[in-house]
């Protein structure tokens, strides 16, 4: 795995930390962890993008952040566990890795202000 990729899936467990901060947060540090895992998750997911296709890494980013917050609710916070809940995340998951799988890096152009 690259390192944008790296960056993409680190961004998106950030993202289930701070999704569920956002439900547990009650005092000014808990509150500030949330804020603090939203801008590294956003700081991730922005630098990813500068290398790959936009549209693919903000995919990937929802469908990883998404499947890890279902998760992380059954396992952690006694939501029931279901069946056809488990197998739609597993259909979620198969979309983004097809999407990772078929999506190639564009190289980094150096874009300096002002030059034409």
């Amino acid at each position: 795995m690259n390192r944008e990729w790296a960056m993409v899936f680190i961004a998106a467990v950030f993202e289930v930390l701070w999704v569920i901060g956002l439900k547990h947060a009650y005092d000014l540090w808990t509150w500030l962890g949330t804020a603090v895992a939203i801008g590294v998750s956003f700081f991730l997911m922005i630098r990813a993008g500068q290398t790959l296709p936009v549209g693919t890494v903000y995919a990937v980013f929802v469908g990883m952040g998404t499947a890890g917050t279902v998760l992380a609710d059954i396992v952690f916070f006694g939501e029931p566990f279901q069946w056809l809940k488990v197998l739609l995340i597993m259909l979620l998951l198969g979309g983004v890795v097809g999407l990772k799988l078929v999506t190639h890096e564009k190289p980094a152009e150096n874009v300096k202000g002002g030059e034409t």
